[in-house]
């Protein structure tokens, strides 16, 4: 058997308000993952999480019950659980609109996707935001720049920042922000894993930043994906 096939799956919690959507979901997500818990309302969620302790929520953004807050309120309620340092919420949403994007960004989700994306899209986006990256469907691009509060001026200091980078950083970069893994990014560019991790490490030392969530919202900032 290889390597992938003994892998631990990846357990994961849905909660949408529709059943049907989670049916749907559930025999269309890749063998992968391992779905371990459902919710419906904000109170659901919150009670499931907390008892399946899954490593990934898909998380809509509109859902009935708790204080009206939907997604972002459960959230916020299981931001201090020390219970679930490891557990990553994705957001997996019909809406589009800028102002849910924003809220459930600034309110702890690693990422956003609407919809329409596919079984195929969301197992890959789960396997990413488990690994550490964070990940956005590419029209919710300028939604997530808004949520940093970036204005004009970051973009015209793009140049000069990127200038600190070889062209080989800059590719490196670019793919590590859109939420390829390190693994992914060797493959593209022809690299050794341990090559990309160190060309990572010299970009986030040059441009001061902590980790690959920070550098992905620097790159969608100076408009840069």
């Amino acid at each position: 058997m290889s390597e992938q096939a003994d892998a631990p799956r990846i357990r994961v919690v849905i909660v949408d308000d529709h059943q049907i959507f989670r049916t749907g979901l559930k025999t269309s997500l890749g063998g992968e993952l391992d779905v371990v818990g459902e919710a419906a309302t904000v109170d659901e969620a919150i009670a499931c999480v907390r008892d399946a302790r899954p490593d990934v929520v898909l998380l809509d953004v509109h859902l009935p019950g708790g204080g009206g807050g939907g997604g972002a309120e459960v959230l916020r309620a299981l931001a201090a659980e020390p219970t679930l340092g490891t557990t990553r919420f994705l957001a997996l949403s019909v809406s589009d609109a800028a102002d849910d994007v924003v809220t459930v960004i600034r309110s702890g989700a690693r990422g956003y996707l609407t919809k329409t994306s596919s079984g195929a899209e969301v197992t890959a986006a789960v396997q990413r935001v488990h690994g550490g990256d964070a990940v956005f469907s590419p029209r919710l691009a300028g939604f997530v720049l808004d949520a940093f509060g970036v204005g004009g001026g970051e973009t015209a200091a793009a140049d000069d920042e990127l200038d600190r980078l070889s062209a080989r950083e800059q590719e490196v970069m670019r793919m590590i922000a859109r939420g390829y893994a390190y693994k992914e990014v060797a493959a593209e560019l022809f690299l050794s894993v341990k090559t990309v991790e160190t060309h990572v490490s010299k970009v986030l030392r040059k441009l001061q930043l902590s980790n690959r969530h920070e550098l992905t919202a620097w790159a969608l900032s100076r408009r840069l994906l």
